[in-house]
């Protein structure tokens, strides 16, 4: 049974997903009042719940945070990484109702609705009060051109405003396919009208708009922030309010949330809501149901698509990288098993049709694989790389243009502290997996079941001893491959069988004279 704590609201309709699904129970009960959090296998929060360190402490078997929302600044992501749990969010699912909300509240503030509502239903009726200004011709600057700026710039358009837009990944080809002005940092903070900030919080875009940045404005100018809280500096902002830099400023985010003891709400000109940018009822169900079908795919051992901590790929993408990932585990824990010494270093290199796929997840997936065999804790692709680093291993991804007559392969070269080894494997298709060389032997097999590696001397009657000990113990051979670089000097056979060896059989194959070394490789 896989267990799912839902610990903030949400609604069933938003869970249908996992409601239908079997062999899943789901508790709705907030973090702080569940007391045995140790059998949760999922966590699906909005932004009320801080999953912290010390919540992923309570939690022993947790595999994935769901944030059914964009953001995820309440989520320790650094830690769940390291501990190997999936973060996923819904990027998409509140785009619609956060640019709305945005431009809503851009109209409202330059038409003084709020302030002039208030006026009206205190029996007042002050017309020369509350003369606004018109969105046509003004120039909005757009700070961050992803899926909200993207709709934002596509509604002031229709209101017929220039719209300007910094974003350090924009392209030129792109910016003339929405229609957009794409300006450096400092030429929006100059011409535009209206500023409005469209980034996650990172230590970038933190106080992204400073005292520094906010004197370089146009005087005059409105901002805007339906982000997060913390882009926009809230001392720096009350400042120039004060002396009148700032003609207004719409704020749905605040550093500090409920924002109790913040002097902007004291401003006439500050109009604010408490976080409403994503809370619409569409978009309440949206995230919550896109994160739930995300959740399923992960229990059902299928690729999520919207992970923070992991590549994202769609269903067709992991079809074309799932047989290399399956062939680079079996890689990785074969090395695992075979280099018992101390590892410094991991080279995964790519050619042909394995150069063309997703490479860094099937990396880490073969470090995931090989550091399995060494360590007791949760170890999968998510904690990989930074479980590989912490341990002093550095790895390096290649892409190779050559060509060997292999349509794909995958080699993997390790170096240890006493020597260096290295395996080569394809997938052929409607065959399967192979590894085709161990350390420069060339060599066909399939890479699972019970395997023995034997390196020995090319010398006659080898092979028959070997068998003759097998033999005397009643192991049956199920396949073997042999290989050898030149006559006379070293060579290598690959052995299956139907069930492990013992040790008793490995001792009595390793007094062989002409053994240099043997090595029992369970996949």
């Amino acid at each position: 049974m896989f267990r799912v704590l839902v610990s903030d609201p949400i609604s069933k309709d938003g869970l249908e997903p996992l409601l239908e699904a079997e062999n899943i129970e789901i508790v709705q009960k907030n973090v702080q009042e569940e007391t045995d959090l140790s059998s949760y296998d999922a966590l699906f929060v909005r932004s009320a719940t801080k999953v912290t360190e010390e919540l992923m402490n309570t939690m022993p078997n947790l595999k994935i945070v769901a944030r059914a929302g964009v953001g995820v600044d309440n989520i320790d992501v650094e830690q769940a990484t390291r501990r190997g749990i999936i973060v996923i969010n819904a990027p998409d699912g509140n785009t619609i109702s956060t640019a709305e909300h945005t431009f809503a509240m851009i109209a409202s503030l330059v038409r003084h609705i709020p302030q002039a509502n208030m006026s009206v239903k205190n029996r007042e009726w002050k017309r020369s009060s509350f003369v606004g200004s018109e969105l046509h011709g003004k120039m909005l600057g757009i700070v961050g051109l992803g899926r909200i700026g993207t709709e934002l710039a596509k509604r002031a358009k229709a209101f017929g405003m220039r719209v300007a837009v910094f974003d350090p990944f924009l392209t030129k080809e792109r910016s003339e396919k929405i229609g957009v002005e794409k300006h450096d940092f400092e030429e929006l903070l100059s011409n535009a009208d209206i500023i409005t900030v469209h980034t996650p919080l990172t230590e970038e875009t933190k106080g992204l708009l400073n005292d520094e940045t906010i004197a370089k404005t146009k005087k005059g100018v409105y901002l805007i922030n339906c982000a997060r809280g913390g882009i926009i500096d809230e001392s720096a902002l009350c400042a120039h309010l004060e002396n009148g830099h700032v003609r207004g400023v719409a704020l749905d985010v605040f550093e500090v949330e409920p924002p109790e003891h913040t002097r902007l709400l004291e401003f006439d000109q500050v109009i604010a809501t408490p976080h409403l940018g994503a809370s619409t009822k569409e978009a309440q169900l949206n995230v919550a149901y896109q994160v739930s079908k995300e959740v399923l795919l992960f229990i059902q051992g299928k690729q999520v698509t919207t992970s923070i901590n992991l590549p994202a790929m769609s269903d067709e993408e992991y079809q074309e990288v799932a047989p290399f990932d399956s062939l680079a585990q079996k890689i990785g824990s074969f090395m695992s098993q075979y280099m018992k010494e101390p590892v410094q270093s991991i080279t995964i290199e790519y050619e042909g049709k394995a150069a063309e796929i997703e490479s860094s997840y099937v990396t880490k997936s073969m470090i995931a694989s090989f550091l399995k065999q060494r360590m007791d804790i949760n170890i999968n692709t998510v904690n990989a790389g930074v479980l590989a680093r912490e341990r002093g291993i550095q790895f390096i991804e290649k892409v190779s243009g050559r060509n060997s007559g292999y349509s794909n392969s995958i080699t993997v070269s390790i170096q240890g502290e006493q020597r260096t080894s290295e395996i080569k494997g394809t997938v052929i298709p409607h065959f399967g997996e192979r590894i085709v060389a161990v350390n420069g032997f060339s060599i066909d097999f399939n890479p699972s079941g019970h395997l023995l590696y034997i390196q020995h001397t090319d010398v006659p009657g080898v092979i028959g001893n070997v068998g003759r000990i097998l033999g005397n113990h009643a192991v049956n051979i199920a396949t073997m491959q042999v290989g050898r670089k030149e006559k006379g000097g070293e060579a290598i056979m690959m052995l299956s069988f139907d069930r492990p060896l013992d040790q008793v059989i490995l001792g009595a194959l390793s007094e062989l004279e002409e053994i240099v070394f043997i090595h029992a490789i369970e996949l």
